[in-house]
């Protein structure tokens, strides 16, 4: 079983990570805030959560769950399972099926492609690594570029409008996707309101091909 401090070094190559809390060389909660502070990959607690104390202080580290350690591994098969759901709704990969593939329409912002088909992004023809998340917010800002998009809308769409964690991890996603677009100005703030995408060259257009 990797350490906390591994975790941390390559948590970005997981879809879902569990989190043991009696991990002994750095405290878990303080372990999930710092992943998520960085990323959206869905959180698991196993532990101690007997008590609603237990319970609060693990989603308030950004976990999406806490699992007693003593449940059965169907319940946390079952509770992985839920956060996978309503972590990625939206398949995963290649020729993913599923309701984000089913316009077909590829999104272009100048140089900035995004085909909904195969959750590809790609930048004056290279392709940009995004996350799941990192991904959705994407999508949502260039299907409609002229909308300033609410905070809550976003992450009502983007996460679920349960969502539990801090609202900074949107502004992470946002820091992530600027940098990874190489430019501040790809995504506009409207400081206490939200986002939209930048301004928009004449050349914008959606692509059905």
């Amino acid at each position: 079983m990797p350490t906390s401090t591994q975790a941390l070094e390559c948590f970005g190559d997981f879809d879902l990570l569990l989190l043991d809390s009696s991990t002994p060389d750095m405290d878990s909660h303080e372990v999930c805030k710092t992943i998520r502070n960085q990323a959206s990959v869905p959180i698991i607690i196993v532990g101690a959560c007997v008590n609603e104390i237990d319970r609060v202080l693990a989603l308030n580290a950004g976990a999406d769950y806490c699992v007693v350690k003593s449940d059965s591994l169907h319940e946390l098969q079952a509770s992985m399972d839920a956060v996978m759901r309503r972590s990625y709704p939206c398949p995963v990969g290649l020729n993913a099926p599923g309701p984000c593939a089913s316009t077909g329409e590829v999104l272009v912002a100048g140089p900035l492609r995004l085909n909904p088909r195969n959750r590809d992004v790609t930048l004056d023809g290279r392709p940009v690594r995004l996350t799941p998340k990192e991904f959705d917010l994407l999508a949502m800002l260039m299907e409609d570029p002229h909308t300033l998009h609410t905070r809550k809308s976003i992450i009502a769409r983007v996460w679920n409008e349960h969502w539990f964690g801090s609202t900074r991890t949107l502004d992470v996603h946002v820091g992530a996707l600027r940098q990874k677009l190489g430019s501040y100005d790809w995504i506009e703030t409207r400081r206490g309101i939200g986002f939209r995408l930048g301004s928009a060259p004449s050349t914008w257009a959606r692509d059905s091909t």
